[in-house]
């Protein structure tokens, strides 16, 4: 019997062990084939080409996509920066004679939508033309679309113009029903993430915010629209009040917003017309992907850098419980690292930190300011907003030599939260009860479930009033910190800070008029003063983080899930699901600088 197994054990440990080495070998053959199929290739443009815009999916700053949600179909993040390096080249590219918008379901704000639209408005300074075309045009996309010299639409499509929202779902009478309450500590009149947790609905406060950064970013988008189509904006109001989703594609055409209706064949022949090639012949189109490979006419001096630092997403600490989460992050471990080696290249002679984000740990945002002070120390930094650098967004950027955002782009929400689950009464409910032996007087403070202290934060009990106590002056001293770091970095006092701070969001332009940001404009003006202060003229731009090539990629993702799995497989379940609970405990951070918020455009 022992011999037998002995024989199992070994056979079962063979096929484990060959199935893992097989499964490495054809991940990286499997890779190798996807990196040749996706490298970027010189790509030479042909005479009379098009370039074309196609506007759908998430915008966000620069387009990544693991190579195994390509293969599954999942949709890739439309890259800003390949955005504007593509229009840029076409440009200056005499080959392009235009660009063609197909305007789709375009998923990004205004802050990231206006370099667009004003990359598209210089390049109509060649005389070269610009079509925009959409079944459907969306607001947003419409935006980007007004300013063609052609606004086409498909003659049973529609024209979503109706003004824009922020929604909230409040979840505090469900938990009022399951028994769960929220403890909540906080700094800031303004500071409204916690709302939804506990109120039935918005604040006054929450309210007032709200209305005055929409209305200033809606009126930025029909001042935008006016000027492109000569309707007034009073007009504009009129038709966004008639809801205009729902009106027949005959009336958009005689308010002026769209020239004329089409299908896409008849565009295409249209596009022919403007490039002059004949009816039966092939449009020449180059797709923001091609554009990656042509080259810019002027590189610049490679030995004089001016570095762009991207960084998008909720602030984390440790990137180690990434694999559980979704979306980009700015993880603090590796943001730090990268401003220290940016400050350490001799070759790069200012940087701009890129920021689009609503926030995240107080702590890690402090870790990646304080890198940016020492980086400051070195050389000028000069700090880009994208749709959001709020709350702890903001954090990581009052310390640049300059800030430079968007008209629309959310900035501010200076203040601090702290929210923490109490379910003593849902525990009555289920059948819990609790019992302990304390050593002192706090030592069951916040309450502990399988030793990990907060995870069920309250569970056996609520805290008491010291214990509120003792949170509500952390949570303070985390505002008083933040305020202190606004002061010193925009050089106004804490008074001065507090008065526009308490966790307030403000539109770019309503911030630069506070103080809290210094000139409205995009990346490459963000660049432009880069070199101004470095006091360089020659010089080429270089990006952060590098990319990954798409083999790092293949093997990163399938080595991250191959651990998922052998942890599976040498953990029972429980301890499995338990493990990752940790994590995210471990890495949770009682004082949260983030803004929640989101528009629906």
């Amino acid at each position: 019997m022992k011999s037998f197994f002995k024989t199992l054990l070994a056979s079962t440990l063979g096929v484990i062990i060959g199935s893992v080495i097989l499964t490495v070998f054809s991940i990286m053959i499997f890779a190798g084939v996807i990196a040749a199929m996706g490298s970027t290739e010189t790509y030479n443009l042909k005479d009379k080409t098009i370039l074309t815009l196609d506007l759908k999916g998430n915008l966000g700053e620069r387009s990544e996509s693991s190579p195994l949600n390509k293969i599954m179909g999942t949709p890739a993040t439309l890259g800003l920066e390949g955005i504007l390096d593509a229009i840029k080249k076409a440009k200056e590219n005499d080959e392009i004679k235009g660009i063609y918008i197909k305007a789709g379901s375009l998923n990004g704000g205004l802050g990231n939508i206006d370099p667009i639209r004003d990359a598209l408005i210089d390049f109509k300074t060649t005389g070269k033309f610009i079509v925009a075309y959409a079944d459907s045009y969306l607001q947003n996309t419409y935006y980007i679309a007004s300013v063609a010299d052609k606004v086409i639409m498909n003659p049973k499509g529609s024209f979503d113009f109706r003004g824009i929202s922020s929604n909230l779902i409040f979840t505090k009478n469900m938990n009022d029903k399951l028994g769960i309450n929220y403890q909540v500590f906080k700094v800031g009149t303004f500071k409204s993430a916690v709302e939804p947790f506990i109120q039935d609905k918005m604040s006054e406060a929450n309210r007032l915010q709200r209305t005055s950064y929409l209305n200033d970013i809606w009126s930025h988008l029909l001042a935008g629209i006016s000027e492109s189509r000569a309707i007034s904006v009073d007009a504009l109001n009129t038709y966004a009040d008639r809801c205009l989703t729902f009106m027949p594609a005959d009336s958009i055409v005689q308010y002026n917003l769209v020239d004329t209706l089409m299908y896409k064949p008849g565009v295409e022949a249209y596009l022919k017309t403007l490039v002059d090639i004949e009816a039966d012949k092939k449009l020449n189109l180059a797709s923001i992907d091609n554009m990656e490979g042509v080259k810019f006419k002027k590189e610049g001096d490679t030995k004089t850098k001016i570095a762009v630092l991207y960084a998008e997403g909720a602030i984390v600490d440790s990137g180690e419980s990434n694999i559980f989460s979704s979306g980009s992050t700015i993880t603090a471990q590796e943001y730090v690292k990268e401003l220290q080696k940016l400050g350490d290249n001799d070759e790069v002679k200012a940087v701009v930190f890129r920021v689009n984000s609503p926030g995240g740990s107080a702590y890690a945002s402090e870790q990646i300011w304080n890198a940016v002070v020492e980086l400051k120390a070195k050389k000028p930094v000069i700090v880009s907003m994208g749709d959001y650098a709020a709350s702890g967004g903001y954090y990581i950027s009052c310390a640049a030599n300059t800030i430079v955002a968007q008209p629309s782009t959310l900035t501010g929400s200076i203040g601090i939260f702290g929210l923490i689950p109490e379910g003593e009464e849902l525990s009555k409910k289920i059948g819990f009860s609790f019992d302990e032996i304390n050593t002192n007087k706090h030592s069951s403070f916040g309450g502990t479930t399988f030793g990990i202290p907060f995870l069920f934060a309250g569970f056996s009990r609520s805290f008491n009033d010291d214990e509120k106590q003792i949170l509500q002056k952390y949570i303070e001293s985390g505002y008083d910190l933040f305020i202190t770091r606004c002061a010193d970095g925009r050089s106004k006092t804490k008074a001065e800070i507090d008065s526009i701070g308490q966790g307030r969001v403000w539109t770019g332009s309503q911030a630069i008029k506070l103080g809290l940001v210094d000139k409205i404009g995009g990346i490459e003006d963000a660049i432009k003063i880069a070199a101004e202060q470095a006091k360089v003229t020659d010089y080429s731009i270089s990006k952060y983080p590098e990319k990954k090539t798409l083999f790092a990629q293949m093997l990163e993702d399938s080595f991250s899930n191959s651990k998922m799995q052998a942890l599976k497989f040498f953990m029972s379940e429980t301890n499995f699901e338990k493990n990752i609970l940790k994590q995210h405990i471990q890495s949770f951070d009682m004082q949260m600088a983030m803004m929640p918020d989101r528009i629906s455009y």
